[in-house]
């Protein structure tokens, strides 16, 4: 495992992350689901953040509330008294991530900047509340995540964009590709359109630059065994219950 880079990171790896807060039971990026990972021990959770059209940052992952909840629309042209009227699964209303850091004050958050005008109110909220060592910024935007870690500087935790991960794997076959400095993670699919991404190479050349490597959305067993062996420092489930049997199964659940 690659030796600590940031506070975020400062957990015994493997790291477990409850991906939308285990979205496998309908209830995905709500309190309810966090509560629900948080009984089950976990204290690394993985959500996504929109602006609503008033500037509210809510934690949910598409851009439009048709798929999960009982409204329509797209959360940025709506002001927040609307989006709050939202129900996940028929009973759950949508969180505000600034409620989410203050309910669960010992985990931390990896948060997907799924548009650009959530950029600044994340890292404003981040300062407000000295966030700085619990929340770790990604987006498939290189450019995005970029811009994050050049307003906030290293206190602010960054993984790798498309771009950055890209590099990171062309390096891991000796092509000398210039990649991003800064970032402390590399969070990655085990595959994408075909192409395999995570293989004993690519983490070993991460590893070599500093970088842990989190894998997600991982819900088979013989799939994290799998990862686990190539020495991955991190695992994003929706099937919460099976990657904490497979964590103890190792002894690596703490």
């Amino acid at each position: 495992m690659t030796p600590v880079r940031h506070p975020y990171l400062d957990h015994p790896s493997p790291i477990p992350f409850a991906h939308r807060g285990g979205a496998a039971d309908g209830i995905e990026n709500t309190a309810a689901a966090f509560r629900r990972a948080a009984a089950l021990g976990f204290r690394y959770f993985e959500t996504d953040v929109h602006t609503t059209a008033d500037g509210r940052l809510v934690a949910f992952h598409d851009t439009t509330l048709d798929r999960v909840t009982d409204l329509r629309g797209r959360i940025s042209e709506l002001p927040w008294s609307e989006v709050s009227r939202a129900r996940v699964g028929g009973g759950e209303p949508l969180p505000l991530f600034e409620d989410l850091l203050a309910e669960f004050p010992d985990a931390r958050w990896n948060v997907d900047m799924k548009a650009e005008p959530a950029l600044h109110p994340l890292i404003n909220l981040i300062a407000r509340t000295d966030s700085w060592d619990r929340v770790c910024v990604g987006s498939f935007s290189e450019a995005r995540v970029a811009r994050a870690h050049r307003l906030a500087g290293p206190r602010l935790a960054t993984s790798y964009g498309v771009r950055g991960v890209l590099g990171l794997r062309l390096r891991s076959f000796g092509v000398p590709v210039p990649v991003r400095g800064g970032a402390v993670c590399a969070q990655v699919p085990p595959e994408q359109s075909g192409v395999r991404v995570v293989d004993e190479r690519f983490v070993r050349t991460a590893h070599a630059r500093g970088l842990q490597v989190h894998v997600w959305t991982i819900n088979d067993a013989d799939r994290m065994r799998a990862l686990l062996d190539l020495g991955v420092d991190g695992i994003m489930t929706d099937q919460l219950e099976t990657l904490r049997s497979v964590f103890v199964e190792r002894g690596v659940w703490h």
